[in-house]
């Protein structure tokens, strides 16, 4: 009986319908904003491209000893000597392999890409907290924006701004932003009402109490939020090497192309010290915002 229900539903009601083209639309629509909206792309593709090639050219301009150096302080102001030495290891072990130019050249990547992303996820966190209809909004735009599959995203950007550098800048914005946006808005909405009441009474405005209340209160969150963007950054950054987006990412898909085990392994390296770095100092100066320390003293 269901399976003669089964094959009746599928020959008389969903057999006859017509494949809905949203493939087509889809692929219609890039085409009349690449050409509607060329002077747009390609304004945005010169800013990239600058940012990413200057960025780059100042991490290769000191020498590579010197720039370790410059990472083993940075952690060490971060989070300690031990975390200090430990980077400066790693990053030596970087500088050892054939492929720092390429590190470096990641490492910009990941910084535009975080800088913007988190430029644009702080303040619509901000507004998704404050305004529950525009969080409603957001939520099922930021569900989307994760869980489709990251090579999706390359096919658009790459027909609005041909391959290279900026489509994996851009595809890299759009997948690591979303963590922004939801932990700035846990954050803020964590923030304890009576705080807020008490502001509120001594006749703080409501810019004031976001300002002076609400996000120095939510920064352990906010710097949470912010070291999933750079992570998740990071990773399509060597997802994006496959359209031309050079570095790390370049040398690992050329790599599977040609089954070279030694430079796979040598940018895989690179890449995973690389991460460690980035999540430890961002953790390290989370760790170092006046709400942790108060954490971390009523915990003892």
């Amino acid at each position: 009986m269901i399976e003669y229900l089964r094959n009746w539903l599928w020959t008389y009601i969903w057999k006859p319908l017509p494949d809905m083209p949203f493939g087509d639309w889809m692929e219609t629509f890039i085409r009349w904003a690449r050409d509607a909206w060329a002077a747009g792309f390609d304004a945005v593709d010169a800013g990239l491209e600058f940012l990413y090639v200057h960025l780059a050219d100042g991490l290769l301009w000191l020498p590579s000893g010197v720039m370790v150096l410059l990472f083993a302080a940075a952690a060490w102001a971060a989070k300690g000597w031990k975390l200090g030495a430990g980077i400066g290891l790693g990053m030596f072990v970087v500088a050892w392999t054939p492929y720092w130019e390429q590190t470096m050249q990641t490492l910009s990547m990941v910084l535009v890409a975080a800088v913007i992303a988190i430029i644009l996820a702080i303040p619509l966190g901000i507004a998704a907290a404050e305004n529950r209809t525009f969080s409603a909004i957001a939520r099922p735009v930021l569900d989307f924006m994760q869980t489709l599959p990251a090579f999706v995203y390359l096919i658009p950007v790459v027909m609005l701004f041909s391959v290279g550098v900026v489509p994996g800048i851009i595809a890299t914005i759009i997948f690591a932003m979303p963590p922004g946006v939801r932990l700035t808005e846990l954050g803020l909405r964590q923030v304890d009402r009576e705080v807020v009441e008490a502001g509120q009474a001594f006749g703080a405005s409501p810019a004031r109490i976001l300002v002076r209340i609400k996000l120095p209160l939510a920064l352990p969150t906010i710097m949470a939020g912010l070291n999933q963007v750079i992570m998740l950054a990071l990773s399509m950054v060597v997802i994006a090497g496959l359209v031309g987006g050079g570095g790390l990412g370049a040398v690992i898909s050329g790599s599977l192309g040609r089954l070279d085990i030694a430079a796979g392994f040598n940018a895989g390296l690179a890449v995973v010290l690389l991460a460690i770095l980035l999540d430890r100092v961002t953790q390290g100066l989370s760790d170092r915002t006046p709400v942790a320390r108060a954490a971390r003293l009523a915990a003892r």
